[in-house]
């Protein structure tokens, strides 16, 4: 067995409120390490606190979404969103693995979690995300796990590509 398979079964993904104080930290090492890969510096306290502000996360609490945190040896170190999009369908939000967990296989362990939850709880039977051109490895995980590019679903600025995959 290779060691992300052997890792993956160390992760253990739940849903806790996106309000929660450890949700909270996530989603803080999220927006400072995407931010600080798109401006190609670290971003200040201020500058994250800025964006958590203008990027509240709500919508990834019910009943529009669900938040989930990933375990790996006890330890919270990756989160993933998921959002109604409409009937039917699910966008997945906030992926994150802390880069010490990296290589665990953390990142298909939050993914294949947030599509359990898309088909139990929001009774979805697809899932879209965007992402951007700089996050390749975040490409390259979605491809692996039978995401298809799509065209854009949405104008954001911030996504340069568009993924789907039919949950079965």
């Amino acid at each position: 067995m290779e060691r992300s398979a052997q890792s993956a079964a160390s992760w253990n993904v739940l849903p806790l409120p996106v309000g929660d104080p450890v949700s909270a930290g996530l989603l803080r090492q999220y927006f400072e390490d995407i931010v600080s890969r798109y401006y190609g510096r670290r971003m200040t306290v201020a500058e994250i606190d800025d964006i958590l502000a203008e990027f509240t996360s709500a919508e990834l609490a019910p009943p529009t979404g669900l938040f989930l945190v990933g375990h790996y040896a006890g330890a919270p170190v990756g989160c993933v969103g998921l959002k109604a999009l409409g009937p039917g369908m699910t966008e997945l939000q906030r992926v994150f693995v802390h880069a010490a967990a990296r290589g665990t296989g953390g990142g298909p362990a939050l993914v294949r979690a947030a599509e359990q939850a898309a088909r139990e709880v929001f009774g979805a039977s697809v899932m879209r995300l965007d992402t951007r051109k700089d996050l390749v490895e975040a490409r390259a995980l979605y491809a692996r796990l039978g995401y298809r590019e799509i065209p854009a679903y949405h104008d954001d600025p911030f996504a340069d590509h568009f993924f789907e995959k039919k949950l079965v």
